[in-house]
């Protein structure tokens, strides 16, 4: 209860008089144990209301030195691992029917609906879309709305109007949020919604003319009876494409899309094809100011000067089948009805994500009825207002949306009905903490106001989505080369030499596309994880991050730096496939276009670098040597008769021990089996890791054997500052290399560029 909601006594009222008498020995003659008998109850109460007070003086002690915020992010991104949400009990049999009764437009029906938040007064784009013909504008206003907000043609819903229409979804959403576009969906389908173009309200729909794009009807005379091109399920590891290569623009990734995956520039090999009209959910491209992250936006721009990024208008619609997602937005988007489940924009994750979110959460549950989505040539031009872009807002989205798309790929359900599968799996993404469980009960009640307003769920096709899938034979294979648009580099306009440095990039990635990099990170990984793997992941398969401490939002694993060899295994046994494996700690810069002429079948590391790899007498030295060396002569005499040969072929003098700082080395996949076997050797015995290293090497294969790529790089103990003369582009890598904060990382990109130019793009 409010303190203003209590009920206080008026002057009229009775005062109350204590009309107990002092308390006498002589008039009870009480025993303690009798009077704790009698009054026990109410020391209960009373240790109770202590205990109660003690944890909240221990809660805000805690939160005073500091560690408030982090146990509240804390509990913000663990709370629904660790605790199971409560599952919505809804009865789906006993919903009742909501009608309009509280607007004008109760007998008013449509089925071609443009949805729109507006929180300004109408802007010129979103004047000449209520001028659309077949289309019925629907402004959502919030609280940054006008008072006095109208357009001629459009129907606008005030906060005041959405309060009464009698939704679930209201008492979720907040007040000053584009996502309150939930309840104008809800009102649309209500008013007789067959499609709705879900849009923004800078863009300007092509010709004016939003047939003329999409596949606006699907059934019927009017659809368009063809065949679309269909992104290859050839690779059944690619889980997310990035659309714009196909639209013409290899260098430009829009909002949604994982960092990890901005470097995959090339185009497809081959393409396969799909029967038209189940594309329920349409994306369209946007010229101008397409959706980019707020990471693209900020490392192109060199001043105020606005985006006007063109696409291939030329270029066919392209589906993609089950297995394989793409962002989706909330700014040019038809959504059928079959999908209109889909158009839910979360309520507790951040504005910036929520219709990415919920982009790859329907595509998801698309596959269950046979659905996919379809990504079309530009339908809107939507203009730059060059104003900067809320990474704070989008931090979330970058962490989560790689783990989500693995997650979501994987999400498997027995359930018979639609919206029974919907609702497991929202409560599965709660406990997941991709959302919290405000998203769940708000899932609840979106579903329920669909039946309200009378939207009939779809039925759910037989599918078996863990069946083989078909052969493409060659005939089934079609050619499509997108073109190369001009794009922006630091607002410069792109010349031809910016064909060769992508060219080496494919190169690059090619060469090292099925190889996993594993990182540890020594310095602190929330200011330096996304920017490992937007560094490296450009070039490798996969970028595993391992550091002293678990983050799971940033996917950076635990590991132990002594000891971090002991982790390798599991990241092999994860990756079967991949060709080899190239650690690296973060104090050490790696210059991944000196290593195309290393064999890949080798063993590299820095054993002829003299002082990464040393040989130190174990007598008279400290007891740590000594206790390090009799661990090894335990190893060694253990190990299969193939690698004790080759380890005492290596090491000659079996009275030194042998050190490597073991910075990077790099091991093949046919020796992975023998590093395994080497590790469990080892077992419990505390061997540091600048013994096993060089220890498992010798034994592995003999030093001559080993491939010479790392014998030229660039090397010293200590170093006072990241000096740009020390760095060389010529080196296969540079140690040390100190990286703790995002403008270290900014210095380093840009001395970096002197042999990947293409990295300019990133700072």
């Amino acid at each position: 209860m409010l303190v203003q909601d209590r009920i206080l006594p008026t002057s009229d009222s009775p005062k109350l008089h204590n009309h107990r008498k002092p308390f006498s020995i002589a008039s009870k003659n009480l025993d303690l144990s009798t009077w704790a008998t009698e009054n026990l109850y109410k020391i209960v109460t009373i240790l109770l209301l202590i205990t109660t007070v003690a944890a909240l003086f221990f809660l805000r002690n805690y939160s005073t030195a500091g560690g408030d915020a982090a146990a509240l992010l804390c509990l913000q991104s663990t709370q629904s691992r660790t605790i199971h949400p409560k599952f919505p009990n809804i009865n789906w049999n006993s919903i009742d029917r909501i009608v309009d009764k509280s607007t004008p437009f109760a007998n008013f029906r449509s089925e071609k609906w443009i949805v729109v938040s507006v929180a300004d007064y109408p802007s010129d784009s979103l004047k000449r879309m209520a001028r659309i013909k077949g289309w019925q504008i629907l402004a959502i206003g919030n609280s940054r709305t006008p008072k006095d907000w109208k357009l001629k043609g459009a129907i606008y819903l005030s906060l005041e109007t959405q309060a009464q229409l009698g939704f679930r979804v209201v008492d979720y959403l907040p007040y000053d949020s584009y996502v309150r576009k939930t309840v104008g969906y809800l009102f649309a389908i209500q008013h007789g919604a067959q499609k709705i173009y879900d849009v923004d309200d800078r863009g300007n729909v092509i010709d004016d003319d939003i047939g003329k794009h999409f596949d606006v009807e699907l059934v019927g005379e009017g659809a368009r009876q063809e065949v679309i091109l269909q992104y290859s399920h050839e690779n059944p590891n690619r889980t997310v494409v990035n659309p714009y290569i196909h639209f013409g623009q290899r260098s430009v990734w829009p909002r949604g899309l994982p960092l990890e995956n901005v470097g995959g520039i090339g185009h497809e090999e081959f393409y396969t094809e799909v029967f038209g009209g189940k594309q329920f959910i349409q994306q369209g491209i946007s010229n101008g100011l397409p959706d980019v992250d707020s990471v693209f936006y900020f490392t192109r721009k060199a001043s105020l000067e606005a985006f006007d990024i063109r696409f291939d208008d030329r270029a066919p619609k392209v589906a993609f089948p089950q297995g394989t997602m793409v962002p989706v937005n909330s700014f040019n988007t038809i959504f059928h009805s079959s999908a209109f489940w889909g158009l839910m924009l979360p309520v507790s994750v951040s504005t910036m994500a929520s219709d990415v979110l919920r982009g790859y959460w329907a595509q998801r549950l698309l596959w269950e009825l046979g659905g996919y989505v379809v990504v079309y040539p530009p339908t809107v031009h939507r203009y730059d207002k060059v104003e900067a872009y809320p990474f704070s807002e989008e931090k979330d989205l970058h962490v989560n949306v790689g783990r989500l798309i693995n997650f979501l790929v994987a999400w498997r359900s027995s359930k018979h009905r639609l919206f029974e599968k919907i609702l497991e799996l929202s409560y599965v993404m709660a406990e997941e903490g991709f959302w919290t469980e405000k998203d769940l009960h708000f899932t609840a009640a979106w579903l329920q106001d669909l039946l309200a307003v009378g939207y009939q769920q779809p039925r759910l096709m037989t599918l078996e989505l863990d069946r083989p899938r078909a052969t493409i034979g060659h005939g089934d294979r079609k050619e499509f080369v997108p073109q190369k648009l001009p794009s922006v580099h630091l607002g410069v306009e792109e010349i031809g030499t910016v064909n060769y440095e992508i060219g080496n990039l494919i190169h690059w990635r090619k060469h090292f596309g099925n190889v996993v990099l594993v990182m540890f990170c020594s310095g602190p990984v929330e200011r330096t994880a996304l920017e490992w793997r937007l560094l490296y992941g450009r070039i490798f398969k996969t970028v595993v991050i391992l550091s002293k401490e678990k983050n799971t939002d940033l996917a950076v694993e635990e590991g132990q730096l002594d000891y971090v060899y002991k982790y390798l295994p599991k990241v092999f046994d994860r990756y079967s496939s991949a060709d080899g494996f190239l650690f690296l700690l973060d104090d050490t810069i790696l210059n991944y276009w000196n290593l195309l002429q290393a064999n890949k079948s080798k063993l590299w590391i820095t054993n002829k670098v003299a002082k990464s790899w040393t040989t130190v007498s174990v007598s008279g030295n400290s007891d740590w040597f000594v206790k390090q060396a009799d661990m090894v002569k335990k190893v060694v005499a253990a190990m299969p008769a193939h690698l004790q040969v080759n380890y005492k072929d290596s090491v000659k003098d079996h009275q030194n021990l042998v050190i490597c700082n073991s910075e990077v080395f790099y091991i093949p996949r046919r020796f992975v089996a023998d590093f395994t076997d080497l590790v469990n050797l080892v077992d419990e015995m505390d061997v540091h890791h600048k013994v096993a290293i060089p220890m498992f090497f010798s034994a592995m294969d003999t030093p001559e054997n080993f491939d010479s790529v790392l014998n030229s790089m660039k090397y010293k103990q200590k170093l006072q500052s990241n000096s740009t003369l020390f760095y060389s582009p010529e080196a296969p890598a540079i140690h040390p290399w100190s990286v703790t904060s995002e403008h270290d990382f900014i210095k380093l990109i840009r001395i970096m560029a002197a042999g990947d130019p293409l990295l300019m793009e990133l700072v």
